[in-house]
């Protein structure tokens, strides 16, 4: 297979049938990428793994709560195969996955059910592990604006988590994302969305810091242009920059950037962060379900209630624009076993290494006339 054709492969869609008995709520992705979780509203998560051909296949499935299950996430491989799960059943749990040895004297794995988290009296609307350098600490926000901070004291030992901080938003949290950021000057970062459908009041996105001195978390920032409920939202990886960048699902694409506070090691004596939205996007024209990151933080994908996927990549002015779509097809298969597969309307460009299966121009417009390319920008999109 050459290069071209290899790298065709990234913008091919493939159904799976799920099988789950309700509504699919959330799919999340293991560290590699090679494993896949989701969970539904049926109360079960199921694990898929990918074989060599690229088919996925179901390898485990079990009822997980007793309510919907909203979303589903995996601790980083450092720390095993862990999942957490959380549910309108008011309870975050910790599923591991071990081998044990069956009747046959075969050895099989199964997951493992570790502890419950039942500290909420609302339903838990999200979960997510923090990055690896702050240790296996596991964060949850409820329906009641309270966010949630839990530990595992010994990583060996899943049974036992304790209850670190408890952080009063004020108001209905829908979603958090942990900031992966490990220069040494960043402190630990939560920023978290809110789903409340009044419009009066602040904004919908709060911003959190932990104080090494306190050793608690304070809120730091609310972005206040952001009015609409919020469904999810996401920091980039941040590879070297002295900023952070936050992507929010809405009712429109948000992109923001946030600098961090003057003073990088207090907040309580350093002025606190600021934030500028660098883009703002319609392009789906409906609710923006969910966002997320490529590895590098370059790439924001966002995918919306009209069955759309869009990528969005800045140039080297920082300018955002839309460099991708992958349309979902409405057609139902013919054959399950040998599910369809459809490529994005994406234009494969010749191999240069920078720039494969990206648009250059805007759909619709007419490229402008050739002109000569600063050789320091040959490999920049614009």
């Amino acid at each position: 297979m050459d290069g071209c054709n290899a790298l065709d492969q990234i913008y091919m869609v493939k159904r799976i049938n799920s099988e789950h008995k309700d509504l699919l709520h959330d799919v999340s992705f293991d560290f590699f990428g090679k494993r896949m979780a989701t969970c539904s509203s049926d109360q079960s998560v199921k694990i898929w793994d990918v074989d060599e051909n690229g088919e996925w296949h179901c390898t485990a499935s079990w009822k997980t709560h007793s309510a919907s299950v909203w979303k589903v996430t995996w601790a980083h491989p450092e720390f095993g195969q862990v999942l957490a799960t959380c549910s309108f059943d008011r309870t975050a749990a910790i599923w591991e996955e071990t081998v044990v040895e069956n009747s046959s004297s075969q050895t099989e794995r199964v997951w493992v059910h570790k502890v419950s988290l039942v500290d909420s009296r609302t339903s838990v609307k999200d979960v997510k592990f923090a990055p690896k350098h702050l240790g296996l600490q596991l964060a949850t926000c409820s329906s009641n604006g309270i966010i949630r901070i839990y530990e595992a004291p010994d990583v060996m030992n899943l049974t036992h988590w304790s209850l670190q901080n408890q952080i009063q938003c004020k108001i209905s949290c829908s979603c958090l994302s942990w900031n992966p950021s490990t220069h040494r000057n960043h402190l630990p970062m939560i920023a978290v969305g809110s789903d409340d459908p009044s419009s009066s009041g602040g904004g919908k996105v709060f911003i959190f810091e932990y104080n090494d001195q306190t050793r608690d978390w304070s809120k730091v920032l609310t972005i206040m242009s952001m009015t609409d409920a919020v469904s999810d939202l996401c920091f980039a990886p941040n590879l070297g920059r002295k900023h952070h960048v936050l992507a929010v699902a809405s009712e429109d694409l948000h992109i923001f950037t946030i600098k961090p506070s003057s003073n990088e090691t207090s907040t309580s004596s350093g002025t606190p962060p600021t934030y500028n939205q660098v883009a703002h996007f319609t392009d789906h024209c409906c609710k923006v379900v969910n966002v997320a990151w490529n590895d590098l933080g370059t790439i924001v994908i966002s995918s919306g209630d009209d069955g759309h996927v869009y990528l969005w990549m800045a140039n080297y002015l920082g300018i955002w624009r839309r460099v991708g779509e992958l349309k979902k097809d409405l057609s139902p298969p013919s054959d399950m076993a040998s599910p369809p597969v459809e490529k994005s309307d994406l234009s494969p460009l010749p191999v240069d290494g920078n720039r494969i299966n990206f648009r250059r121009f805007t759909q619709g417009r007419a490229p402008p006339t050739e002109r000569p390319l600063d050789p320091k920008f040959a490999g920049a999109y614009y």
